[in-house]
C-alpha cells in the first residue's frame, strides 16, 4: 500500500511550477477525499477563488446533483489533470504569441506613422549619437542582453588604456546555445598574450570566434533590432546606436560577408567533406541563384516545399552563412554556381 505521504509528495511534483502551490493543495485535498459537495465546498477547499481556478485548469469539476446526491465537486485523475493543466498552458503561450506579433505589427506601424514625425523631423529613436563615455560603455555590456537569437561582434580590440584580461564580456551563459554568438577579431590581436587570452576565454564560454587580417571597424549588432557602431577607433568618445532596420539589414550582410572570409580560431570539430553538394543539393543551390523563392524552387525540382527548405537549410549550413544572400555569395567564390 501506498503511504498518503508518498501520494501527497507525488501530487505536488507532479504539479510543482505549473500552478499554484495553494491550487495543488486543494487539488490534493479532494483527491484524498474524493471530493466534497458542492455547497461545503467554500468552507472545506477554500474559497470561490480557488474552486474557479481548480475548475478552469481542469483539475476538477463540478458533478450535477441527482434525485439522491448532491451537485459534488469532483477532482480529475491526475493524468487527466496534468493534461487540462498543461493544454490552459498551451493556449495562454499561443494567445501571447498573438499578442506580441499583434504588437510588432503596431510597432511598425507606429514607426512608419510617427517616425518621421508630423514636421519632418528625423527619427532620433532610429539612429542616435552618444559621446558620454560612461554611457557608451553601459549600453555596450547592456546590448548582449537584448539579444534573443544572434549575437555578432567586429572586435580590433583597439583600446585607449592598456589592455586587460576584463576586456571582453564572454557570452552570457544564459544564451547556453540558445543565442548563436559570433566574432570576428583582428588576427594582429593573437600577438598579443592578453588579447589572446581574451578571444580564447570568449571562445571556451561559447562563442563562435573567426580571424581576419584586418577588421576595419568594431560593431555589436543584437538580432535583427540594434547595432552599435564607434565613431572613433577606439568607440570610447563617441557611438552610433542604430535601430532602422534597413541599415540593420545592410550590416548584417555585411558580417555575413566578413564571416565567410574570416578564418576559424579553432578547427572545426566535424571534417565537412571538400566534394561538392549532393545532386539534388547542387540543383536547388542554382535554382536559388536564379532568384525563386521555395515555392516555384519545389515546382521546378520536383519535390516538396518542406524538402526544399529542408535542403536549402543543409546548404546554408554546409556554407556556414545565415542568410540566401550570403550564400549565393560563398557559392560563387567556391565555384559551386557560375
Amino acid at each position: 500500500m501506498v503511504a498518503a505521504s508518498d501520494v501527497h509528495g507525488s501530487i505536488h511534483r507532479l504539479f510543482e511550477g505549473l500552478v499554484p502551490a495553494e491550487v495543488i493543495a486543494a487539488y490534493d485535498w479532494l483527491l484524498a477525499h474524493d471530493g466534497c459537495a458542492k455547497d461545503q465546498v467554500e468552507a472545506l477547499v477554500g474559497d470561490a477563488g480557488l474552486v474557479q481556478a481548480l475548475t478552469e485548469w481542469g483539475m476538477a469539476h463540478i458533478q450535477p446533483h441527482t434525485p439522491a446526491d448532491p451537485a459534488w465537486l469532483r477532482p480529475a485523475s491526475p493524468d487527466l489533470a496534468l493534461q487540462g493543466v498543461l493544454a490552459g498552458h498551451q493556449n495562454r503561450l499561443a494567445r501571447d504569441q498573438e499578442l506580441l506579433l499583434d504588437g510588432h505589427r503596431r510597432l511598425a506601424d507606429a514607426q512608419a506613422e510617427f517616425g518621421t514625425g508630423m514636421n519632418g523631423r528625423f527619427p532620433a529613436h532610429l539612429v542616435s549619437v552618444v559621446s558620454d563615455r560612461a554611457e557608451i560603455s553601459e549600453l555596450s555590456a547592456a546590448l548582449m542582453n537584448t539579444a534573443r537569437k544572434d549575437w555578432m561582434t567586429l572586435e580590433n580590440l583597439r583600446t585607449e588604456m592598456p589592455l586587460t584580461d576584463d576586456f571582453a564580456q564572454p557570452p552570457l551563459p544564459a544564451f547556453g546555445g540558445r543565442v548563436r554568438c559570433r566574432s570576428i577579431y583582428d588576427a594582429a590581436a593573437m600577438d598579443d598574450p592578453i588579447a589572446r587570452r581574451v578571444i580564447e576565454a570568449c571562445a571556451d564560454a561559447g562563442e563562435h570566434a573567426r580571424l581576419l587580417p584586418q577588421v576595419p571597424m568594431k560593431m555589436k549588432l543584437a538580432d535583427h533590432t540594434t547595432a552599435m557602431l564607434p565613431l572613433t577607433p577606439t568607440g570610447t568618445a563617441g557611438a552610433l546606436v542604430i535601430k532602422a532596420p534597413v541599415i540593420i539589414a545592410a550590416l548584417r550582410e555585411y558580417f555575413e560577408l566578413l564571416w565567410e572570409r574570416a578564418t576559424p580560431l579553432r578547427p572545426q570539430r566535424t571534417a565537412v567533406p571538400a566534394d561538392r553538394l549532393t545532386p539534388a543539393q547542387q540543383a536547388i543551390l542554382e535554382l536559388m541563384a536564379e532568384g525563386l523563392q521555395d515555392d516555384a524552387i519545389a515546382r521546378r525540382a520536383g519535390l516538396s516545399t518542406t524538402t526544399v527548405r529542408r535542403h536549402i537549410a543543409a546548404i546554408m549550413k554546409r556554407l556556414g552563412v545565415s542568410s540566401r544572400f550570403a550564400a549565393g555569395a560563398a557559392a560563387q567564390r567556391r565555384g559551386w554556381i557560375g
